[in-house]
Order: C-alpha cells, then sequence, then structure tokens
C-alpha cells in the first residue's frame, strides 16, 4: 500500500510542477506582451513629440496634415495605453497563478515526502515484526 501512495504522490508532483512550468511560461509570456506594447507607446510618444519639434515656418495645408496626424498619434497612444493596462492586469493574473501553482507544487512535494516516511516507517515495522513471528514459531517448535 505504502509503495503505490508514493508512486500517486510522485505522479502529483510531476503533475504540479508541469503546471508550475506553464505558469512560469505564461506569465512571460505576458510579460513580453506588455513590454512589446509599453515599447509602441514610447515610439508613439516620441514620433508625435518630434513632429512639432522642427517648429519651422509652415503652410497651412502641411500644418493641418501634420495636425491631424498629430490628432491620430494621441489617439493611438491612448489607445495604447488602455491596452498596457490590460495587458498589466493579464501579467498581474499570471503572476497570481505562478504563486498559486508554486504553493501547489510545494504541498505536492510535502505530501509525496511524508507519503515516502510513512511507507518506510511501515516497512521498518513489517521488518521488525517479522523476527518476533519467527521467534515465536521457534518457541511453539520446542
Amino acid at each position: 500500500m505504502g509503495g503505490r501512495q508514493v508512486d500517486r504522490r510522485q505522479r502529483l508532483v510531476r503533475v504540479r510542477e508541469a503546471q508550475h512550468r506553464m505558469a512560469v511560461a505564461e506569465t512571460l509570456l505576458a510579460q513580453e506582451r506588455a513590454d512589446g506594447i509599453a515599447d509602441n507607446a514610447r515610439r508613439l510618444a516620441r514620433v508625435r513629440a518630434e513632429m512639432f519639434a522642427e517648429g519651422g515656418a509652415q503652410l497651412g495645408g502641411g500644418f493641418a496634415a501634420m495636425r491631424e496626424l498629430a490628432d491620430r498619434l494621441e489617439q493611438a497612444g491612448r489607445q495604447l495605453e488602455g491596452a498596457l493596462y490590460d495587458a498589466r492586469k493579464v501579467v498581474a493574473a499570471r503572476q497570481d497563478r505562478q504563486v498559486e501553482t508554486n504553493r501547489d507544487k510545494e504541498i505536492a512535494l510535502r505530501l509525496k515526502e511524508r507519503a515516502v516516511q510513512d511507507s518506510e516507517r511501515e516497512q521498518e515495522a513489517r521488518l521488525a515484526a517479522i523476527p518476533r513471528y519467527r521467534t515465536m514459531q521457534q518457541r511453539g517448535a520446542e
């Protein structure tokens, strides 16, 4: 019985470790996505700022076109900020999941260790009982 318990616990440990590795990978992927969005937002803000940095004299039509482009860049920036907010929420959720899977993995490891200890105690009790049984058989034969 003890060996089967240890095998089941070992299987549970392997499953929990796999779940934890998957959670870590998902967290890293979500973080990379959030970093990419943040990088895009910085680049967009830099482009918008550079548009008006030169500040030379311009014709009205050119200035209107630049103003329209600046408005579109501003709108895209706000959309990226929303996407970044959502991506950071996903990262936080994935980190929470990673913590949960790590906790589950540690619990499974402790359960396996306890099953191993119980199995060893059971085995020792069996071994300790064998000589007494044989000694009783020998006394009965005398």
